[in-house]
This record gives structure tokens, C-alpha cells and sequence, in this order.
């Protein structure tokens, strides 16, 4: 089903639409038919949702899916661009008991990928902060930080590592006495090779980019399509994270493309990894088609991919039908977008408790 929609501010609709899913859906429920149409009168977009999102009985289609691969990808999102919050008081300095809680960001454009997650874990609380163009999926209640912990434990790769095994310190001191049974043991980094799970595809969804370089002035017009990762050098607990990147079997040596540093002499120095061969292209795309990204993101690597793949049929780029191809597609990409088809999600990733 397709909604055309006026042109107006994309923040006013979200914040009108997320108000409506607090005061009228009871935690978890997916969205009807009524609450989508709401968008018309504030999003700029054209909104495709044929597919689980818009039912308010969720429906899995890959019935052959397995925990892993959804534990995986949530984990490499939470790396990504989630945050782990364990109190270092127990009350704060009003009084107020100090509890932890996990954070996992959405841009405001993948909403329904946050109500998706949210759905699927059964728990927490999806809300915008203002000044920031994002949308926090927040989990804080014990139940919901248990379930994270285990569904994390032992497939984090990054030095965020480090702060689940604060959080594990504090469960088991802080909910000994209500839970005699709660021994929640440290797990080590996960060392399964990079294409064995979908914990890169998680990764990719918080901080890849998919960009196309296009030059069709002088002699030898040009097209290059470009991956780029990009990761401060410290994390805030100052762990660096060069052997996330680089190390053996991790990104850099798994898609053969070079890590390098950039912004140096700044307060937040940065290593960033870019793809700029075919090789290293046809290996992400490889990847990405088994393990699939799931927010807006799943879009652009489509038109990224269709491009890329025209290298794959030696097609001439003086004709005239490959430019207009290509320039098309290039300009629905990114912050261009504006038709957002998420059909993509009814093959996202069940979960059994």
C-alpha cells in the first residue's frame, strides 16, 4: 500500500506519530492501517508498507531463521550506535535509586525499524530527544536488562565489551538478594569469522555509507562506487579500537581494503576504512545479500548494488542509457531519498524466547 503525502517538516510528523503510538498502543504492538495514515498530513515522503509493520499481529515469513542471526545484528547495532549505561552510585545525589539502561539510536527515517526491534524484543521504550535527529530504543526495567545481557554475552567484538561486563558486575551485586538464582557469567569477544553472522550487517546499519562518485565531464567520464566506515579511535572508556578494524579476520583484512587515519589533529581523531576496488565491493555486496541490512540503509545498498553490478556485465558508460541510469539512481540515494518502501522488513529476524 503507497501513501502520497504533502511536502511538510518530517520532524513534525514523527513527533506527532510517536505520540500517538505511546498514548494508544500498549508497549511492543505494531502499527494499523488508521495510525499510517496520520503520515499524510505531515511527512514528505512516500511510504510503501506492504509488509508486517502495518498489522497489528506480527507475522515472521522465514520461518528457517535462528536466534544467532538476530542477536548478532542487534549486537553489531548496539556497537555501532548503542550505549550501555551502568550507574557508579547506587542513588543519586537527590536520593533516587540509580539504575542501568541501554540505549540503541535509529535515524528519525528508521523509525519503523526501531518499532521492529522493539517488537521483536518484547521490551523497552522508543523515545526522541529533542536537537538530536534520532529516536532511542531504552531499555532500563530488570527483566528487559537481563535479556540484553544474554542476548549480547558472547557476541560483542568491539571494547564496549567492557561496559556489558560492568553492567553483569552490577546485576549480579545489586540483584543477588531478589534473584538467588542470577549468576550471570562474562563471556569473551566473539571470534567468529566476520561472514559466519550478521554482526557486521548491525555494524554496517549504525555507521556505513554507500555513496556513488559519477564524473561525466572530459575525455573518460567515471563511476566509482564507494563503501566508507568510519569510527573514533577511542571509545569513551578511551579503549582504542584499531584491533576492531584491522586485526586479522576483522573488517579491513575481511573486505582487503586498508584501514587509515583521518582527523588526526583533532579532538576526535578517526579511523576510517573505504572500499575503492571492485573486489572489495563484490565482497560487502556478497555478504550483504546473505546477511541484509533492514533499515533505510537496505534502500540505498540497492541502488548502490545496481550500479555496481552493471561493472559485472561490462556495459559501456559512453551510451547514453547507462548514464541516465546510473545518475538516477545515484540521485535517490542518501539524503535524496524520498520513497521509503519497507517491504524489506518482513524478513527480519525472529527471535524465541
Amino acid at each position: 500500500m503507497t501513501y502520497e503525502v504533502p511536502a511538510l517538516n518530517l520532524a513534525i510528523c514523527w513527533k506527532h506519530f510517536l505520540t500517538i503510538i505511546v498514548e494508544s498502543q500498549s508497549a511492543g504492538n505494531l502499527l494499523d492501517y488508521t495510525l499510517l495514515e496520520i503520515l499524510r498530513e505531515y511527512t514528505p515522503e512516500i511510504i510503501c508498507c506492504n509488509c508486517v509493520l502495518i498489522s497489528n499481529k506480527i507475522t515472521h515469513f522465514n520461518h528457517l531463521t535462528i536466534d544467532y542471526k538476530f542477536k548478532s545484528y542487534l549486537t553489531g547495532l548496539i556497537e555501532g550506535d548503542g550505549c550501555i549505561h551502568v550507574p557508579i552510585t547506587e542513588r543519586s545525589l537527590k536520593g533516587k535509586l540509580n539504575y542501568p539502561s541501554i540505549h540503541i539510536a535509529f535515524h528519525l527515517k528508521d523509525l519503523p525499524l526501531a518499532l521492529l526491534v522493539q517488537k521483536n524484543l518484547g521490551f523497552g521504550s522508543i523515545v526522541r530527544q529533542k536537537g538530536v535527529n534520532a529516536y532511542y530504543l531504552i531499555i532500563n526495567d530488570n527483566k528487559g536488562i537481563i535479556s540484553m545481557v544474554n542476548l549480547l554475552n558472547g557476541n560483542m567484538r568491539t571494547p564496549k565489551i567492557y561496559n556489558l561486563y560492568k553492567l553483569i558486575n552490577w546485576l549480579n551485586l545489586a540483584l543477588s538478594d531478589k534473584n538467588n538464582d542470577l549468576n550471570l557469567i562474562k563471556l569473551p569477544l566473539c571470534t567468529r569469522p566476520l561472514n559466519a553472522d550478521a554482526w557486521l550487517s548491525g555494524f554496517i546499519e549504525a555507521d556505513g555509507h554507500f555513496s556513488v562518485r559519477t564524473t561525466f565531464t572530459g575525455k573518460y567520464p567515471k563511476i566509482e562506487c564507494k563503501f566508507e566506515l568510519v569510527q573514533s579511535q577511542k571509545d569513551p572508556l578511551g579503549q582504542d579500537k584499531y584491533s576492531i578494524l584491522s586485526t586479522c579476520g576483522e573488517i579491513s583484512e575481511y573486505l582487503k581494503t586498508p584501514l587509515k587515519t583521518f582527523k588526526q589533529n583533532t579532538s576526535n581523531p578517526q579511523y576510517r576504512l573505504r572500499t575503492s576496488n571492485l573486489e572489495s565491493n563484490f565482497i560487502l555486496t556478497d555478504y550483504l545479500n546473505k546477511y541484509p541490512l533492514f533499515g533505510s540503509k537496505f534502500l540505498d545498498f540497492n541502488s548502490w548494488k545496481e550500479i555496481l553490478d552493471l561493472f559485472r556485465t561490462g556495459f559501456k558508460l559512453s551510451h547514453v542509457e547507462n548514464i541516465d541510469k546510473v545518475v538516477k539512481l545515484k540521485s535517490e540515494m542518501n539524503n535524496n531519498r524520498t520513497i521509503f518502501n519497507w517491504d524489506h522488513l518482513n524478513k527480519f529476524y525472529t527471535l524465541n524466547y
